[in-house]
C-alpha cells in the first residue's frame, strides 16, 4: 500500500541551526532516501522551498484567486512530501519515525487513495448493471 508522508517543519528550529548543522541534516535526509529506495520503500521524496515562495490558489464561483504565501498561518509549515510503499500503516509510521527531519517538526502519515482503482471499480459495477 502507498502512503504519503507530509513533513511539517518548524521554521524557528531551522533558523537556530548553523549552516554546518543544516548541511548535516541534508546529508542525513539524502542517505535516508537512498536507504529507503534500496529497501524498496521509496516512491518519491521532495523537499519544498520556504512558504514565502508559495502561492495559494482557490476557485470560487468560477473565478480564480491566487495569493502569495501559504493558505493558513501555522507554527509549522509543510516542508516536504514523501511517498512510500509499505505493508501497512504501522510499517509506514515506523519508517517515518526514523527520519532525521522529524526532530524539527512532525510527519503526518496518510494512506494514498487509489482513485484510478475506485473509478474503474465503479465503472465495472455500472457496466455489469449494478
Amino acid at each position: 500500500m502507498q502512503y504519503a508522508l507530509l513533513v511539517y517543519v518548524d521554521p524557528d528550529a531551522f533558523s537556530r541551526q548553523t549552516p554546518e548543522e543544516l548541511a548535516q541534516l541534508d546529508e542525513e535526509s539524502y542517505a535516508e532516501d537512498n536507504e529507503l529506495r534500496d529497501r524498496g520503500h521509496l516512491i518519491l521524496a521532495q523537499a519544498l522551498k520556504p512558504v514565502s515562495e508559495a502561492v495559494s490558489v482557490r476557485v470560487r464561483d468560477g473565478r480564480m484567486s491566487a495569493t502569495a504565501g501559504p493558505f493558513v498561518e501555522t507554527a509549522e509549515h509543510l516542508g516536504g512530501v514523501v511517498f512510500l510503499e509499505a505493508r501497512d500503516l504501522n510499517e509506514a509510521v515506523q519508517l517515518a519515525s526514523e527520519f532525521a527531519i522529524a526532530r524539527f517538526g512532525g510527519i503526518e502519515v496518510r494512506p494514498v487513495m487509489d482513485l484510478e482503482a475506485i473509478v474503474m471499480e465503479r465503472r465495472a459495477a455500472k457496466a455489469a448493471g449494478g
